[in-house]
């Protein structure tokens, strides 16, 4: 690989970049062998994130000790002035997890302020506009990414992710050695010694309400003394100085409505979602999309196949259920046949879950609520078999534009807290009629006027389910109870509930799956909607626009329906990425493996033994008593 690469070769090399970091920061003395070995072994535990080559880098001066580590997967410069951890200026040494999108308008406008670059990689890039605007580099990239910059001048190092959370950073600090250990997984982590010690309230609150990350503090993780630095988060460590910080760099604005007309609103969106994908699509490397039967996806084909103009039909990537009630593949083929895509499907089944649900564990580190994660590894798996390096997905829509019917509530208790009674009660037919309300009454009117006390009521019955859960061991409910930290936000209008599930809820629980059942099989997962600036537009359109005559997401129907055909615009219901979770569990095998989770949990004091002596109960992927899908999670991560 290397700087002897001939011109076709570098030509021809994978625009693109998947990969793992890894590094510490020490303001006490350290061994340089000491300092390698930990390195070796950090980067040794995420090698399935780049195991195409290894990079490590050192410094020692007086007591400071630094060290970089990097796993490399294909990069647009093959030679070896590209690999990481990268040098840059005689000032900066970066490694880098990610991509950034626009690279190409950036460096054109670092030259003309006088840089010269020696690779075509986008991580010279970053490190250049950091050098070139300091933490306002962050404000001009579009981009997933994960970085840690030294910086020797300073003494200082320096730690960001992208602003959705796309790619992780775990975080472990001792401050009484002000000792910084960072990796793309924890595992890396655990590799150099570090305690997996489960964080027993965390677990608790999966356990009893399925959460996945506590709702009031995003950097906590399932694990103790160890932090996930959160999305659009910068942080900055002197080790000197024994200084660590972090802060916010970035944030969705839900509060400013925008005076747009539906005309404008459709030109922007077009343009921004357009952009989105042109730029996500530069590169060379194969690439797909992650395809189902929703509007969401079937706008981004076609967009790719505008973008992709002249070339062989991409390949899309489907997971179906043949016999399943919420089965999407009518939809999907439809959806592939007019975007024109080479259309490939995988077909998870129990045998599928029961092969691969202890490797989706191990690649997860945390928790994850149903069976949608295996349907998703499978689609992954599948795209790798095919030579795909890049997958576009859809994910974010929903969160940003209003697309799941439970934002139909929040709407229609909007209408009704501005005393616009006879709209919500138009508008709650409309929506009933067409599969996006199961419900609406007097409960939701009263919210409507009374949002806090709304809230407060949410609480508190989460809170006895917390509490009166008799499969809990006592011991633990004495430990690690927490239920005073049950949160449920105060909703007042629609962008309130969408802001929360784009940035603290359920997007970011997605996220994780989505980069580690990627980076399970090197691919790297690109998501369009989550452009910041298309972000920011969808969070700002009045209302009326996200949702109107019975439809969610009625500005992107209306923007594309002539690209994916007025029956799949306007199909009523939205039927969701779920697997048959119900009928996996029923399956005696899979019975089993849940009842030896459930005796593992009890020996391991999480579960008292009178779980044992109970039926199991099988759950549809998104019922509220998911519990005994949730208690064999938990006992494969322990």
């Amino acid at each position: 690989m290397a700087e002897e690469a001939g011109e076709d070769e570098v030509r021809n090399a994978y625009f693109y970049r998947m990969c793992g970091i890894a590094g510490m920061v020490s303001a006490t003395p350290l061994g340089e062998e000491s300092l390698r070995d930990r390195l070796t072994a950090m980067s040794a535990a995420i090698r399935h994130r780049g195991p195409d080559g290894e990079g490590i880098y050192t410094e020692t001066g007086g007591d400071i000790r630094v060290g970089l580590a990097h796993r490399r997967l294909a990069i647009t410069d093959t030679s070896f002035r590209a690999a990481q951890p990268m040098p840059v200026l005689d000032r900066y040494s970066i490694v880098h997890n990610g991509e950034v999108y626009n690279d190409v308008e950036l460096r054109e406008e670092l030259e003309h302020m006088g840089y010269a670059f020696r690779t075509r990689s986008d991580t010279e890039v970053l490190a250049c506009a950091w050098d070139a605007w300091g933490r306002h580099a962050l404000d001009r990239i579009d981009g997933m990414f994960a970085f840690a910059l030294w910086d020797r001048r300073e003494q200082t190092l320096w730690c960001a992710r992208d602003r959705f959370g796309e790619k992780p950073l775990y975080l472990h600090y001792d401050e009484a050695t002000a000792q910084l250990h960072f990796a793309s997984e924890m595992k890396g982590l655990w590799a150099c010694g570090i305690p997996r010690i489960p964080k027993e309230p965390l677990f608790l609150h999966f356990l009893t309400l399925g959460l996945t990350a506590h709702p009031l503090f995003p950097e906590l993780t399932f694990w103790e003394d160890i932090l996930q630095l959160p999305p659009a988060h910068l942080l900055r460590f002197q080790p000197a100085a024994r200084d660590l910080s972090i802060e916010r760099y970035w944030d969705l604005d839900k509060e400013t409505v925008a005076d747009i007309s539906e005309a404008e609103a459709i030109r922007r969106i077009r343009e921004g979602l357009e952009r989105s994908v042109s730029r996500r699509l530069r590169t060379r490397a194969r690439t797909g999309i992650a395809l189902s039967g929703g509007i969401d996806s079937g706008i981004l084909a076609h967009l790719g196949r505008s973008t992709l103009a002249g070339e062989s039909p991409w390949p899309s990537f489907s997971a179906v259920f043949p016999g399943f009630a919420r089965d999407e593949s009518t939809a999907i083929r439809d959806t592939a046949t007019r975007a024109g895509t080479d259309i490939h499907l995988a077909t998870p089944d129990a045998d599928t879950l029961l092969d691969h649900i202890a490797t989706i564990a191990w690649h997860q580190e945390e928790p994850f609520g149903s069976a949608g994660i295996v349907a998703q590894h499978a689609v992954h798996r599948l795209a790798r078999e095919q030579g795909v390096r890049v997958v576009i997905d859809g994910q974010g829509a929903d969160e940003l534009f209003c697309g799941y019917a439970r934002y139909s509530h929040w709407h229609l208790q909007h209408s009704v807290a501005n005393l616009q009674f006879r709209r919500a009660e138009a508008e709650a037919r409309l929506l009933h009629a067409n599969g996006f309300l199961p419900e609406w009454g007097w409960r939701n009117r009263i919210a409507a006027l009374l949002p806090g006390l709304a809230a407060a009521r949410l609480e508190a019955r989460a809170r006895h389910r917390h509490g009166h859960n008799p499969d809990i061991a006592p011991a633990l409910r004495e430990r690690a109870s927490g239920a005073g930290s049950i949160h449920k936000p105060v909703i007042r209008k629609p962008n309130d509930i969408l802001y929360h599930d784009a940035c603290n809820g359920p997007l970011q629980e997605l996220l994780r799956y989505a980069d580690r059942n990627a980076m399970s099989q090197g691919l790297e997962v690109r998501l369009p909607y989550l452009d910041h600036e298309l972000a920011q537009l969808a969070l700002s359109l009045p209302d009326h626009l996200k949702l109107r005559d019975g439809y969610p997401k009625h500005i992107l129907r209306t923007a594309y329906r002539e690209r994916i055909t007025e029956t799949t615009a306007w199909r009523k219901g939205k039927t969701g990425f779920e697997a048959p979770q119900l009928d996996w569990m029923r399956d005696p095998r899979v019975t089993d493996r849940i009842r030896k989770g459930h005796e593992k949990l009890v020996e391991a004091g999480l579960l008292a033994p009178s779980v044992l002596r109970r039926d199991m109960r099988p759950c549809n992927a998104y019922d509220a008593d998911n519990r005994d899908w949730r208690y064999w999670v938990a006992s494969l991560l322990l």
